[in-house]
């Protein structure tokens, strides 16, 4: 194997363990991803208390909190997204058309008859667009990569189809990481 798919395998793995402490938090309720993740010392000084409050600017909390129970993913997670994506801008544009705070292209948006311009469905829009795709690729990398290259440049590569794939993945599993079992 060459450096560059050495590199790949070692993120995936981390990502996968990131991914497997959201299986714990989502599928058994009743522990947090804090408290996996307290367990280890190595993670210890990544997370929140637990139950503290998630970072949402105040106006945002209702919309973030309903798009997350609608698509049963952890708050935090869709903060993490939202971080990366916009740095939670409801007005940000990207280069190729995505909007909004969950960065959504109106080409989704219309697919789940939202409207990706107003904060409230773009991040339902965005909720229901990850749920869609961890639910289509098992995998929590897998769909975090599709959300940000596309699932068709994913299957087709059969992982991230680049670095900067890698690398966006690797931002939100760490910002996620960051605030993991906020409320």
């Amino acid at each position: 194997m060459g450096r560059e798919t050495h590199r790949r395998v070692a993120l995936l793995a981390v990502v996968g363990a990131l991914a497997a402490a959201w299986v714990v938090a989502v599928k058994a309720p009743s522990v947090t991803a804090v408290a996996s993740a307290a367990s280890s010392p190595a993670v210890r000084h990544h997370t929140v208390k637990p139950f503290a409050t998630c970072p949402f600017p105040k106006e945002l909390r209702g919309i973030f909190e309903r798009a997350a129970a609608d698509a049963n993913l952890p708050p935090a997670m869709l903060y993490a997204v939202a971080k990366v994506e916009s740095n939670l801008n409801e007005n940000a544009r990207s280069t190729v058309g995505a909007r909004g705070l969950l960065q959504v292209l109106p080409s989704t948006g219309r697919a789940l008859d939202l409207d990706v311009d107003e904060p409230g469905s773009n991040v339902l829009a965005g909720a229901r667009y990850l749920r869609q795709l961890i639910d289509r690729f098992d995998s929590l990398d897998l769909a975090l990569a599709a959300y940000n290259a596309g699932p068709t440049a994913v299957q087709k590569a059969g992982g991230a189809p680049s670095q900067g794939v890698l690398s966006y993945v690797a931002n939100v599993n760490r910002q996620w990481l960051s605030v993991a079992g906020c409320r």
